[in-house]
């Protein structure tokens, strides 16, 4: 009866873990569809330079072609340039300079000490002065602009030199042509003052007076650049988006043609024409229905591959919730970026999903988990080929690029790689589409530099979907595999037979599940800490006994196997107080499994004959090893400790030696959870064995007499 009540209670748990996890998905289905934008889509894809592969496309109605990027950015160009500048004439500077220079003469000239000249002398020289400067101020004082310097003019052609411009000129609403030629600037009108000065016999301290009335001279055509601008919007926003017509019934594209430009535009202008009407006219429920048929087939694609390849993510609900997330917040972003209409899509991260996912689980779900969101992007992005194509290739070589993770420099090498990759990619679309260099917009790659510069905050995020989730990535793995952290260096101090005995088993296990496949960095991390419950009782583990003195001699047998075996718990309690991830802990707690610790229990045997031995006394507590990097590591921790104890060790002894260890532990049935294959375990001793020789040194014997002739 409790045991039907525990199968009960146990299947309700199951039933109720199924039921979260459908009803995340059909939330996450349900708030991908409200994200997409509502417009249908066009239904042919085509590009320039390609072949029309669908039937022949007849307009169905009468519409505009659409205008070029480069067509419009002509227009513009010519229409700035029938735009002139707007000045305006401030008449109170002439005056307040003018009233100022005859104020100032009479002190200039005391300070000049020329009291001894007549002073009717002075009378010229300020009737000069005043005549000067209201001509120049009555022609003009400007400063040349930039912005309309040799504006409209060709470059090749021979007045390409000349800085000259018109421009209007407003004086109490009154407007006039005028042009910079035929005004002064304040350098030409000094230029003026001297020359006019040197004719003039009148005047003997010409230098002076020249330098004093240059004092006097400062601009009254003033630059109106908030009305100029205004101009030139308006202008600016005249200017038709649309070129000639395409009548009702006229053929568009024919079958098996090549697309020439022409023709692509009118295809362009055809879409958008039949997007916007649909948009207006078309039902946005079946629009909506539509995108929940896809995205739902999607999710279901992805809950299908989870549960056939991944169950350990299926059966974990926060795992799924992470998933979902990260979807969700990715898609958000897209749609939020086409709503926004920012300048190019491109500028959204979007190589940090794959790279998120492969870190945080592995290869296989991050290329599955970015192929379905590429597709489901596609439904809404605008040359969706063309984002597919980009983002698929850049997204495979981001998964690739940090397949094995040893080195946070691979985030930045990676980033240099998918940059590569867009950018090559970038250049054979523009290629294969215009046949021509010339048309490639250089422009179009900072968009992906910029994507590519912000898919290094993919690093920051892990790191925060670590701490929420509790998730151990290889980046925290490589950490724990620092030798020089707090509990590695404790067991050095402690157990320095341990370390040492934890870093040769850590090299074996590595090396072995890189042979058969697995996670190196987790077996790696597993190994350095699988032993750390022996810095308790250093001294009862013989690794530890440098002087000859072994404790175990005041015990009896069965204490000392509690002590050897107290190992494990112990481990496993220091683990959880340095807070050590479960997957580490999970190490800990099946190296043994559940094997005896024969060499105490065969003691017990031989010392009580006549004694019942209950052998749970002798035997780890397990769990017996359940992946392939538990397993990997159960038989390099048994190999290594074992082959210490070889006194002559020779490529037999150790063969022998790791075949009996491996039979063992086969025998007492400690891989039965695994997911270990006899041809994984098979390659594994032969990397043992491999390494074991090279450790000690092993000599292949070369004689010859033992050769066949």
């Amino acid at each position: 009866m409790a045991k039907l009540k525990i199968n009960y209670i146990r299947g309700k748990s199951q039933n109720n873990s199924t039921v979260v996890k459908f009803a995340m998905v059909i939330i996450a289905i349900i708030l991908v569809c409200i994200f997409l934008p509502k417009q249908p889509r066009f239904r042919y894809e085509f590009q320039k330079g390609k072949v029309w592969n669908h039937e022949n496309l007849v307009s169905p109605y009468n519409f505009a072609i659409l205008k070029t990027p480069e067509e419009l950015n002509k227009d513009r160009s010519q229409i700035l340039k029938t735009v002139q500048p707007i000045y305006n004439l401030q008449s109170n500077v002439s005056k307040e300079q003018i009233d100022q220079f005859n104020t100032d003469i009479r002190e200039k000239w005391q300070i000049a000490s020329m009291d001894s000249i007549p002073k009717q002398e002075l009378a010229n020289y300020q009737t000069a002065g005043n005549n000067l400067l209201n001509y120049i101020y009555n022609r003009g004082v400007i400063s040349l602009n930039n912005r309309y310097q040799n504006k409209g003019i060709d470059p090749e052609s021979v007045d390409a030199t000349n800085s000259q411009y018109n421009f209007t000129l407003l004086h109490d609403n009154i407007a006039q042509q005028k042009n910079t030629a035929d005004i002064f600037t304040i350098e030409s009108a000094h230029q003026y003052i001297q020359e006019t000065l040197e004719k003039n016999n009148k005047i003997d301290e010409k230098e002076w007076f020249s330098e004093l009335l240059r004092s006097y001279i400062t601009i009254n055509y003033i630059f109106d650049e908030n009305l100029t601008n205004k101009i030139e919007q308006n202008a600016l926003a005249n200017i038709s988006s649309t070129r000639g017509l395409v009548q009702k019934g006229e053929l568009i594209a024919e079958r098996d043609k090549i697309i020439s430009s022409e023709t692509y535009q009118k295809l362009e202008s055809l879409r958008k024409v039949i997007e916007d009407e649909a948009q207006v006219s078309g039902n946005q429920w079946y629009v909506t229905l539509g995108q929940f048929l896809t995205i739902s087939l999607c999710m279901v694609l992805l809950m299908v591959f989870l549960f056939f390849f991944r169950k350990s993510i299926y059966y974990n609900n926060r795992l799924i919730f992470i998933i979902m997330i990260i979807i969700l917040a990715m898609l958000a972003v897209l749609s939020w970026a086409i709503k926004m209409k920012i300048p190019s899509l491109y500028y959204i991260p979007y190589c940090s999903v794959p790279i998120i996912f492969r870190v945080l689980f592995d290869t296989r779900v991050a290329l599955n988990i970015h192929l379905l969101m590429v597709l489901v992007a596609a439904l809404f992005v605008p040359n969706s080929y063309e984002f597919v194509f980009l983002q698929f290739l850049a997204g495979m070589v981001a998964i690739y690029s940090i397949r094995t993770m040893v080195r946070r420099e691979q985030f930045l090498i990676s980033s240099l790689i998918i940059l590569a990759t867009y950018i090559v990619a970038y250049l054979g679309l523009a290629l294969t589409r215009n046949g021509s260099l010339n048309n490639i917009y250089w422009s179009d790659i900072i968009p992906l530099i910029v994507s590519v510069g912000l898919t290094l905050l993919a690093y920051p995020l892990i790191y925060a979907f670590e701490r929420l989730f509790g998730i151990v990535s290889d980046l925290t793995l490589m950490e724990l595999t620092n030798s020089n952290s707090k509990l590695l260096r404790e067991l050095s101090l402690k157990a320095p037979g341990t370390f040492q005995h934890s870093l040769q088993v850590a090299n074996l296990a590595e090396a072995a599940i890189y042979k058969i496949g697995g996670n190196p960095l987790l077996v790696r991390a597993g190994a350095l800490y699988h032993d750390i419950g022996k810095m308790l009782n250093p001294l009862f583990f013989i690794e530890n006994q440098k002087t000859g003195t072994n404790p175990h001699k005041e015990l009896t047998p069965e204490q000392s196997a509690q002590v050897i075996i107290s190992h494990v718990h112990k481990g496993v309690e220091m683990a959880k107080k340095y807070q050590l991830p479960d997957v580490i802990i999970d190490f800990i707690r099946s190296h043994h499994g559940t094997t005896r610790v024969d060499y105490f229990y065969n003691t017990f045997i031989k010392e009580n004959p006549d004694k019942l031995v209950d052998e749970n006394i002798f035997r780890y507590p397990g769990p017996i090893p359940f992946s392939k990097e538990t397993a990997v590591l159960m038989i390099a921790d048994s190999v290594e400790a074992a082959s210490r104890a070889l006194k002559e060790p020779t490529e037999d002894s150790i063969n022998t030696l790791v075949d009996k260890i491996i039979d063992y532990k086969i025998t007492q049935r400690q891989f039965m959870d695994a997911n270990i294959t006899m041809r994984d375990i098979t390659d594994v001793s032969d990397i043992l064995k491999s390494m074991l020789k090279s450790i000690y040194h092993v000599r292949i014997d070369y004689d010859i007499s033992k050769k066949k002739l």
